[in-house]
Parts: structure tokens; C-alpha cells; sequence
């Protein structure tokens, strides 16, 4: 079991915790993170596009010695509509879920492999300002985009971390493979990893 740091926001090591090899210790599978980054985009897709039907009739069915015509908006037309254009539909789909299940190990197995996982005691600061949450991220050497994790909402937390740009908050439940190939850094509180372990480990 891998065993790692455990930082305060100061940027001082405060204590260690042992990871789970069934969660960060995973082999990548590239194949599975790939189509689990196209599940979610395409279950993101609004799918409400649709071409436009209709348009006065140009002139009257019969006896003007031309072809009958319906609308001005028929695809022969300069300008006319797309024959079997767009309509609104639904793009999303699924995948087993040990399949997503090991493309999200996959993927927090490489941001521990690559340095990119940095474990806190816990995400309280002095006050919700925006300066102190900045100065955290620096001690723990984050110097790049990050997704933070606490075990629960944390609006004090998520208030500081708010304006400043590339940097993405949220509880531990809503983890996903597409924020995490997203951002460069993970950041999880301590009681957040154990969360994640117990949850993923069952």
C-alpha cells in the first residue's frame, strides 16, 4: 500500500496515511478512461437541434401551368431547408459501471504515480477570502490547475476557492474521470481519501 504525506494548508507534513492498491495503485487502462470521457461528453450534449419546417405556399396547387409547390422553405429551393435535417434527440448512453469504476482508478492511479495527488489534514482556513486560499494552494505547491475534494460541502471552503480561475471545489461524491483529466492537480482532504477508499475498496 502506498503510503503518503499528509500536508496542513502551511505546507508542512503533519502526518502520513496508506492508500488502498485497489484505488490508487490501479494499472491504467487508456482504452476505458477514453470511452468514459466520451460517455460523459456526450451525456452533456443538449441534442436540441431542429431545422425549420413550413413557409407560405409560393402560389396555388393548380392552374398556373407551373409545378406544384408547397412551401418556399423545400430544399430545392435557393435558401430552401436541409432534407432530413437535424431534430431533436437524446445522445446520452451508458456503460457498465465496473467499467467507469476502473477508468476513475485508472485515472487517480496516475495522478499519485505522476506526483499530482496532494493529501491535506483538512480545508479550513482562517477566513473565506480569497487571498488565504491562494497562498494555501502555494504552500502545498500546487502551480497549476486543480480539482479539490472535501468528504462534504465545505462553503467556506468553496467561497474562498470561487474567483480564482482553473481551480474547481466540489464534495467527494461527484468525482468523475472528465474533471479529473481536466485539471492538472487532485487535492483531497484526508477525510476524503478515506471516503473515497471505503467506498471504492467494497
Amino acid at each position: 500500500m502506498p503510503k503518503v504525506d499528509v500536508y496542513n494548508l502551511e505546507g508542512k507534513v503533519v502526518g502520513s496515511i496508506e492508500l488502498a492498491d485497489s484505488v490508487f495503485a490501479v494499472e491504467p487502462h487508456h482504452d476505458l478512461v477514453h470511452r468514459v470521457v466520451k460517455m460523459q461528453l456526450a451525456n452533456r450534449r443538449q441534442g436540441t437541434a431542429k431545422v425549420k419546417g413550413g413557409g407560405r405556399k409560393p402560389w396555388r396547387q393548380k392552374g398556373t401551368g407551373r409545378a406544384r409547390q408547397g412551401s418556399t422553405r423545400a430544399a430545392q429551393w435557393v435558401g430552401g431547408g436541409i432534407i432530413f435535417g437535424p431534430t431533436p434527440r437524446d445522445y446520452s448512453y451508458s456503460m457498465p459501471k465496473k467499467m467507469r469504476r476502473r477508468a476513475l482508478l485508472s485515472v487517480l492511479s496516475n495522478k499519485l504515480a505522476t506526483d499530482k495527488l496532494i493529501i491535506v489534514d483538512n480545508m479550513t482556513l482562517e477566513a473565506p477570502k480569497t487571498k488565504l486560499f491562494v497562498q494555501a494552494m502555494k504552500n502545498i505547491n500546487v502551480n497549476g490547475s486543480a480539482l479539490l475534494f472535501d468528504s462534504e460541502p465545505n462553503e467556506p471552503f468553496h467561497r474562498s476557492a470561487n474567483n480564482v480561475p482553473q481551480v474547481k471545489f466540489t464534495p467527494i461524491n461527484t468525482i468523475n474521470v472528465l474533471d479529473l483529466l481536466k485539471f492538472e492537480y487532485c487535492v483531497l482532504s484526508r477525510a476524503a481519501a478515506e471516503q473515497l477508499q471505503e467506498v471504492y475498496t467494497k
